[in-house]
């Protein structure tokens, strides 16, 4: 559930892993808790299907999701989990004609989402020539993790993927390390999980700063260069991306641009598309 066309990415090899909802029976609509706020309008448990889902599967308002008060679904990303699951782990078979698979078909879709996006990271860092000598190890990790990916329903609900995510998330930090040392000016750079919220970093060079998980919800980042700066789970809602260059940024998501404010002159990765409410 985008804002913007995900075929009009350039293809880096990650064509499976953009969401495909014509082929999604609307799970991220129905597995998904929703809770009243500046993201979603409504409260919803998990497993109880959004009331603007159609019988097609299909949101019945998804040319107005953020005038009707739910951005969130903008920039909820899949990662083609949602097919994944629908035509592959269920073959087609789904909840509404066979209810008695629906409630493990809602456990499996966050498994397989976290799964698919390990897969997104791994897939860049497989392009990153400083890290060309964990080049091996990550080739394994993304076999293993496709493995898991399509692995059975059962298989999937039993998978303790928070266990496996932390030691992919292991192999990604010493990714991140071999990239961000040709940064210059990198010590004293580390903002991992850091309370940005708001912050005034306008022209800043963040080249080489380790953002993991950093709280940038309306940050000021405009004209800020972010060139090599580990970008994965910072949280960009509402962040101040115009003019800023985040060409070489590493791990960033069509999701956290969703989230964010752009405009033309903010400098993308070319796996990535100008989220169409930019200005």
């Amino acid at each position: 559930m985008t804002d913007n066309d995900p075929s009009a990415a350039p293809d880096t090899g990650r064509a499976a892993l953009r969401a495909d909802c014509a082929n999604c029976f609307g799970l991220c609509c129905v597995a998904l808790t929703l809770t009243v706020s500046a993201d979603f309008a409504i409260n919803k448990d998990a497993g109880r299907p959004c009331p603007n889902l159609q019988d097609d599967f299909r949101c019945g308002i998804h040319t107005r999701l953020r005038p009707k008060g739910f951005s969130g679904c903008t920039v909820y990303d899949c990662f083609g989990a949602g097919q994944k699951v629908s035509q592959e782990t269920y073959a087609g078979q789904d909840w509404r004609s066979s209810p008695d698979t629906a409630q493990q078909m809602f456990q499996v879709f966050p498994v397989v989402r976290q799964l698919r996006e390990l897969l997104w990271y791994l897939t860049e860092a497989l392009t990153l020539s400083a890290a060309a000598s964990l080049h091996p190890e990550i080739r394994r990790a993304i076999e293993a993790t496709e493995r898991h990916s399509d692995g059975s329903a059962e298989a999937l609900a039993e998978l303790d993927v928070a266990a496996y995510r932390g030691g992919i998330s292991d192999l990604l930090l010493r990714t991140s390390a071999l990239v961000r040392a040709s940064a210059p000016r990198r010590k004293k750079r580390d903002h991992r999980g850091a309370d940005l919220i708001g912050a005034r970093l306008k022209g800043a060079d963040l080249r080489g700063a380790d953002l993991r998980g950093a709280y940038l919800i309306a940050a000021d980042l405009s004209g800020a260069d972010l060139r090599l700066a580990d970008l994965i789970g910072a949280d960009f809602r509402d962040a101040d991306l115009a003019g800023a260059d985040l060409t070489g940024s590493l791990f960033l998501t069509q999701a956290q641009l969703n989230a964010a404010k752009g405009d033309a002159a903010t400098r993308l990765p070319p796996s990535l598309t100008r989220p169409a409410h930019w200005d």
